[in-house]
């Protein structure tokens, strides 16, 4: 339903996105994601808000900038937080309904808001409503004409665990309706709650695509980086060269060494007692790579080579 090819968008010198090419069909897909990776760029090429500096995009055959019809069967979450003042949940989703046509803006209102649990009686201004109240409602004007093409950007921000679970199924219910239902996040528990097929952006890249099991296995069949600070680092460094769980060694001053590992548990029960069978003493034990834009750049580098 969403065909990309080639796809770069540049600001100045700044690269947001870099030669993707990607086809996003029926059911629940996941975007998966650092901060700064370039999801927010692509849903907005995808929306039509913005044209690609390189390649084309392409929703149900037609270009999202020029086809104003094509925009009538999209329905998009901003991550972006622009809701007009001085108005209640139930005047915001009917002004949206009516914007796309609908024939009962309010009954059409009513439904959507009631889907993501408010209350369409409620007649507080949305500025008064928490943040993830104000989610809901923005969900609700996006799902409001029943888009065949749902796109939401860091929806479940600002929701409690609650409100987060039962999002979620929404969103899994909506994707298996017949449409096309894009989810981005860059928390990686989220992606596992939501779907199995997954798209991973890192740096403007598309690091990997594909079922979430086999993404999770790249994710956890890497080696991993962690800095020793102790009181004897090169003795150490020898010790563990020897004992077979390590796969590279280099010092780092301050009585530090980086090691390299890719059985992570058997080298964390060895350290201690090998410290210990060496008399080195051990001052600090630090991964440098167990974050999520870590994983995704050697993912992008798995992927170059």
């Amino acid at each position: 339903m969403i065909e990309i090819k080639n796809v770069a968008k540049w600001y100045g010198g700044v690269v947001a996105l870099s030669g993707l090419t990607a086809n996003i069909g029926r059911g629940l897909t996941s975007l998966l994601g650092p901060n700064g990776a370039g999801k927010s760029t692509l849903i907005r090429i995808m929306c039509g808000l913005t044209s690609p500096s390189q390649g084309t995009v392409r929703v149900l055959g037609n270009d999202p900038r020029s086809s104003g019809e094509i925009r009538k069967v999209i329905g998009l979450v901003p991550q972006q937080e622009r809701l007009p003042p001085g108005v209640n949940a139930l005047e915001f989703v009917a002004m949206a309904a009516s914007l796309e046509g609908m024939r009962d803006p309010s009954a059409a209102a009513r439904r959507a808001i009631e889907t993501v649990e408010l209350d369409p009686e409620d007649g507080r201004h949305l500025s008064s409503y928490s943040k993830g109240m104000r989610q809901r409602v923005k969900i609700a004007q996006a799902i409001v004409h029943g888009p065949r093409i749902l796109i939401l950007d860091e929806p479940l921000n600002g929701l409690d665990p609650r409100q987060r679970s039962r999002m979620a199924q929404l969103f899994i219910r909506l994707g298996q309706e017949d449409r096309c239902v894009l989810v981005s996040s860059h928390v990686l528990e989220e992606v596992q709650e939501l779907s199995s097929n997954v798209l991973v952006l890192a740096e403007g890249k598309l690091a990997a695509e594909g079922d979430f099991h086999a993404i999770r296995q790249l994710l956890d069949d890497r080696p991993h980086r962690i800095r020793l600070r102790s009181s004897d680092p090169l003795r150490l460094a020898s010790g563990l060269m020897g004992s077979g769980t390590v796969s590279a060694v280099q010092t780092a001053g301050d009585n530090a060494i980086v090691i390299d590992t890719w059985t992570v548990s058997p080298f964390r029960r060895r350290l201690p007692r090998l410290s210990q069978e060496l008399g080195v003493r051990l001052l600090e034990v630090a991964p440098l790579d167990d974050d999520l834009e870590s994983v995704f750049r050697y993912l992008v580098a798995r992927r170059s080579n």
